[in-house]
């Protein structure tokens, strides 16, 4: 058979050059609606039914059937076998490409999101360039409550990042500007700003209109339109989280003004009637006492219906055995805002490993912390804090590796390397790493 390659070729200055560029590098990750109900399906059904589904899925797509989960886990010992019984050039190739991916990544760990690179005993250049983003969109709530604090949380490490043009949207319903959130735009900097909202404005921001610019990453919270727009556009472009209501967990010991775990209890409770609000307590006598500052202060609040169908539908106050226990059930619950709200703060925090911030103290109101203590308020929800950080300066950066292999490197590297491209099948790679050789 006689193959022929022709890659397409573009020159720079022709007038068609912008769109044939933009042609060939399209590429969509949409899939038809057919597929993403099989997989809505699927999801559920693995939720729902757990080891059975996947076992069922498992016969039907892949042909393997098996009586039990168990079949399909492979032990310590059989990947342990399997090491042993690949030939001793493979064994040798995989130490010692896993020995430098190890080298790499604790170097990395240690580079404080900063550009770095070191040579190693070849004389290879090894490291990572870290660079801003060109242009960030950010969504400032602006339906039930104004928000200028999140314009602050979003613009700022932006601009620390060293990001060139941010782009803010905020919804202004029935017209109506509020002046602190104009105000908080012009002192974070943002570049421009749109009166706008809702998954319209998520869509503008990914996409770009006539009027909007397309930006890289879009961060900041919304309602569930945003957050679902959010969700759909992520891989067109980047977003920092999907987030869920507002939420706070008191671990009190009994020792702080049971008015002032109330009012906390509140601060997030106003946000929403899905705000979730939990106090987790070894004295059942103090959960009395903040029921009763509940009752008594709840009339005195502004948004006290807002307050009581949070509390009502999502609310929880809980008497556990210990203080330990009840950073164990934090844990668990992975909070948004975790106070502790103790005597000695600091006999607890060892104990919590799960939360998008943590505020020790009796006198540190997690309300501190959404405007002015200096940590950001655009923190994991939904119990996603057991993998997901606060958003920071390294959202708004991304790090580029760098790799310079020296000609005695590439005698050391380019073994190695042909060896596991063998391995995988692609003999291109392999043969590309042995033209080096000498």
């Amino acid at each position: 058979m006689n193959l022929i390659a022709t890659p397409l070729r573009l020159t720079s200055h022709s007038a068609t050059f912008d769109a044939d560029l933009k042609a060939r590098l399209h590429w969509s990750a949409d899939t038809d609606a057919a597929i993403e109900q099989r997989v809505a399906d699927i999801l559920t059904d693995v939720q729902t039914r757990g080891d059975a589904a996947v076992l069922d899925y498992t016969a039907r797509f892949d042909g393997l059937q098996v009586a039990h989960m168990g079949a399909l886990e492979l032990t310590q010992a059989e990947l342990e076998a399997a090491f042993k019984a690949i030939p001793a050039v493979q064994r040798d190739a995989l130490q010692a490409a896993a020995r430098r991916v190890r080298s790499y990544h604790e170097a990395q760990k240690n580079a404080n999101g900063q550009s770095w690179s070191y040579r190693d005993e070849d004389g290879s250049l090894l490291g990572q360039k870290v660079t801003p983003l060109d242009r960030v969109g950010i969504y400032v709530p602006g339906g039930k409550a104004a928000y200028p604090s999140s314009v602050l949380m979003n613009a700022i490490p932006a601009h620390v990042a060293g990001v060139s043009e941010i782009i803010m949207v905020v919804p202004t319903p029935r017209g109506e500007k509020n002046a602190l959130v104009l105000a908080a735009a012009y002192v974070a900097g943002v570049t421009r700003a749109f009166t706008i909202g809702g998954a319209q404005a998520v869509a503008a921001l990914a996409y770009g209109t006539q009027t909007v610019p397309k930006v890289d990453k879009i961060t900041g919270p919304g309602n569930a339109y945003v957050a679902s727009a959010k969700k759909r556009v992520f891989g067109t472009v980047g977003i920092d989280m999907i987030a869920g209501p507002s939420e706070i967990l008191v671990l009190a010991d009994g020792s702080t003004p049971a008015d002032w775990v109330a009012m906390d209890l509140f601060s997030q409770a106003e946000h929403d009637e899905l705000a979730q609000s939990i106090l987790l307590c070894p004295d059942a006598s103090y959960i009395d006492a903040v029921q009763e500052a509940i009752d008594r202060l709840l009339p005195t609040m502004p948004r006290a219906e807002i307050i009581a169908k949070s509390l009502n539908g999502r609310g929880l106050l809980v008497h556990t055995r210990s203080m330990e226990e009840a950073c164990e059930i934090s844990n668990r619950i992975a909070p948004e805002h975790l106070e502790v709200s103790s005597r000695d703060p600091h006999r607890w925090e060892p104990l919590l490993r799960h939360a998008g911030a943590i505020f020790l103290g009796a006198y540190t109101s997690e309300s501190l912390g959404d405007y002015c203590a200096g940590p950001n308020h655009v923190l994991p929800t939904s119990g996603t804090a057991r993998f997901s950080s606060p958003l920071g300066v390294y959202d708004f950066q991304k790090r580029s590796s760098i790799i310079e292999v020296s000609e005695q490197g590439a005698q050391v590297l380019g073994q190695i390397a042909s060896v596991l491209a063998h391995g995988e099948g692609l003999q291109a790679h392999a043969r590309a790493a042995e033209m080096r050789l000498r």
